[in-house]
This record gives C-alpha cells, sequence and structure tokens, in this order.
C-alpha cells in the first residue's frame, strides 16, 4: 500500500494495542519487539496497553441504545482511523481473547464506526478498510496441538469474524507457545520474530 504526497513515501501508521489486562506480559515484550523494529524503518507508532484502560467493557444493550464513550475508548477510535496498519499483542484465553479486550471491541466497533448494515440485504460495509492487521498471540500450548484440538479458534475468531469483518485485511497471525515452558532461548526468537513482523508492517504498509 503506497501513501504519497507530492511524489515522496509517507510513512507507516501502526497502532499498536497491547491486549493484555496485565500491565506486564509476554505480549507487552512481543509488542515492544515489534514497536522496535517498525520505529526502526520509519514507521509512526501510536500504542495503548489494555491495562492502562479505564471502561465499562458490557454493552448491556447491544445496539438497541448506546453509552457515551469514556475516554480511552474514544482516544482507541482515533488511533484506529489514522493509522493505516494495526497490531494487536494478547494472550490467548479459554480459545479466544481476554474478556476486558473483547469489551474494548464490543463498546468501540459499532455501527457508522466499523461497519454500515445494509437495510435491503443481509450485506453490510467494511467501513475501516484499506487497513492492514497483525496479531501476535501467546498461549500455553503448541500452535500444532491448538490446531489439532482446537482449529485454532483464537485465530479465526480475530482473523475472520473480528478484524476481517470491518474491513483490516489481511490479519496476519503469529501465534507462539507453549509460554509456561519457554527458556530464555526460546523467548529470545519469538522476540526476533516479533521485531521482524514489525520492520515488515513498516515498510509493507508506506
Amino acid at each position: 500500500m503506497f501513501n504519497r504526497i507530492w511524489g515522496a513515501l509517507m510513512p507507516a501508521r501502526i497502532f499498536l494495542w497491547v491486549g493484555h489486562p496485565r500491565a506486564t506480559s509476554l505480549s507487552h515484550g512481543m509488542a515492544d519487539a515489534y514497536q522496535r523494529g517498525a520505529e526502526a524503518n520509519g514507521a509512526e507508532v501510536r500504542r495503548m496497553n489494555l491495562s492502562d484502560m479505564v471502561f465499562d467493557p458490557d454493552l448491556t444493550e447491544g445496539y438497541h441504545a448506546r453509552k457515551t464513550l469514556e475516554p480511552c475508548l474514544e482516544a482507541w477510535r482515533e488511533n484506529l482511523l489514522w493509522a493505516n496498519h494495526v497490531c494487536w499483542a494478547y494472550p490467548q484465553w479459554w480459545g479466544g481473547m481476554p474478556a476486558k479486550m473483547k469489551g474494548v471491541i464490543d463498546r468501540s466497533f459499532l455501527p457508522g464506526f466499523a461497519m454500515k448494515y445494509h437495510e435491503k440485504d443481509p450485506f453490510w460495509d467494511r467501513l475501516l478498510a484499506g487497513r492492514r492487521g497483525d496479531v501476535l498471540m501467546t498461549s500455553d500450548a503448541p500452535v500444532w496441538f491448538d490446531r489439532l484440538s482446537n482449529g485454532r479458534a483464537a485465530k479465526l475468531q480475530v482473523q475472520k469474524p473480528v478484524m476481517r469483518f470491518v474491513g483490516i485485511h489481511p490479519a496476519r497471525i503469529l501465534q507462539v507457545g507453549p509460554v509456561k515452558t519457554a527458556k530464555e532461548a526460546t523467548l529470545s526468537k519469538w522476540m526476533k520474530r516479533a521485531e521482524r513482523r514489525g520492520a515488515d508492517a513498516a515498510r509493507r504498509s508506506r
């Protein structure tokens, strides 16, 4: 994707979101590595950590009534609109993303912002189209076991009914595990992979 002003390449604009509820985690470390790779290749990076976000995650009335968005959710949406590339870093919990992280999506991905449903057919407009996505996902299960046992349900959740549904495509998944038995050498390898993914995002999204 090439964005040009007076013939010059614009730097990639990456919104990096760490979706781990705890303030320190492997997800934060992988996000740090991704950010290093992206910024080293000229990207502008805005970052938010779920652990800093204070909001009500419950979309009590669904789409029948609207709650006022808290400042952190307003900032999250503004950063998403600013970006031409997004990266989410988080752990796989119970075959999906953490509940608080899902709460941000429930509250923020509203009709008129993320999608617009058609009145006379079952289809919709993807209002966030034109953005690419990366996901850095950690798990306590090996990737091969997650595929065999669960069909990589967490990967499909974020890739298809979340990111692709609103137009963020392609969504590339870097899943690593098992975390609980990982040695320093393995952790270092994962960090290097995340850094390379950030560097590639910076180059691909200019």
